[in-house]
């Protein structure tokens, strides 16, 4: 039997009302109430891990970032030696772009990916002064998101003696802060561990005199 326009209307007056119900409470209250408790209980981790002092954000621990020379006329920039310098990054054109988080999808018998790092490895042989055979492999790949801020233990202990000489530091100040900046695996096990977060390491390192 069809229903009657009445009862038609009030069975769709009844959805309406618990869609504004169900509106209010998934859309409005429960957004304020997780936000309410991330700004109480981890203000920090809510608000994107930033790093920085009263001069404002110079970037977050949880993604990477570039640590070039600026680029001007007649010289193009490239990695600053003063800096500990980050894995490659795939996401972005200049790299460490967080609406481009990615790898490069080449895969290892790809020719594009084999030259690349083979550039890569005398580069960063070059740049620190070393030889092409101990640049550690995350000198030379992107991780999986392009955004990793975390670099080996290994290759930032091969950085030491550059930033020391170039900074006029002794080799042992910039080796205890890599020390002091040097993390397991997360909850113990997981992650690689023995890792060093670049951006924290480098944000420290510009307070060191």
């Amino acid at each position: 039997m069809p229903l009657s326009l009445r009862t038609l209307l009030r069975h769709h007056l009844s959805a309406l009302r618990m869609l504004l119900v169900l509106t209010v409470i998934t859309g409005i209250c429960y957004p304020l109430l997780i936000t309410g408790i991330a700004q109480a209980a981890f203000p920090s981790k809510a608000n994107g891990s930033l790093l920085g002092g009263n001069g404002g954000a110079t970037g977050s621990r949880l993604v990477g970032q570039s640590f070039d020379l600026p680029k001007r006329a007649g010289r193009p920039g490239g990695p600053d030696p003063k800096w500990f310098q980050p894995r490659p990054s795939a996401a972005g054109p200049s790299g460490y772009d967080p609406t481009s988080s990615g790898a490069s999808n080449l895969g290892p018998n790809n020719p594009v990916l084999i030259r690349m790092i083979k550039e890569r490895r005398a580069a960063v042989a070059a740049f620190d002064g070393v030889r092409p055979s101990s640049v550690p492999v995350d000198a030379l790949t992107a991780s999986g998101s392009g955004l990793d801020p975390h670099i080996s233990r290994a290759y930032a202990n091969q950085q030491i003696s550059r930033v020391a000489r170039v900074r006029g530091l002794s080799p042992a100040t910039v080796r205890k802060l890599v020390a002091d900046h040097v993390e397991g695996r997360g909850g113990g096990f997981l992650g690689h561990g023995d890792v060093v977060n670049v951006v924290e390491l480098n944000q420290d390192l510009a307070g060191v005199v």
